[in-house]
């Protein structure tokens, strides 16, 4: 998967988990948090929807890497390819 694939799979798990969110302007160097109005339980959902739609699992005190559409990328790649995606 490239960086732009999973930065998408991001933006369309957002936007199913809070859909009143505008995601059309997100920038991808700016933390998600800043940008929109998500509070620990939408990015707790996050993480449980990449475990429920991917199979991938992110440990807690990895979270922090989900901070930015760029950092997403970055982390999740390996995890994707990992998977064969």
């Amino acid at each position: 998967m490239t960086n732009d694939e999973i930065k998408k799979v991001v933006i369309d798990i957002i936007s199913d988990i809070a859909p009143d969110e505008d995601t059309s302007n997100l920038k991808p160097d700016v933390r998600l948090r800043e940008q929109m109005q998500l509070d620990s339980m939408d990015f707790l959902d996050i993480v449980m929807e990449l475990r429920k739609r991917y199979g991938i699992e992110v440990p807690e005190a990895e979270y922090i890497k989900l901070a930015t559409l760029d950092s997403c990328a970055e982390y999740l790649g390996p995890k994707f390819a990992a998977l064969g995606k």
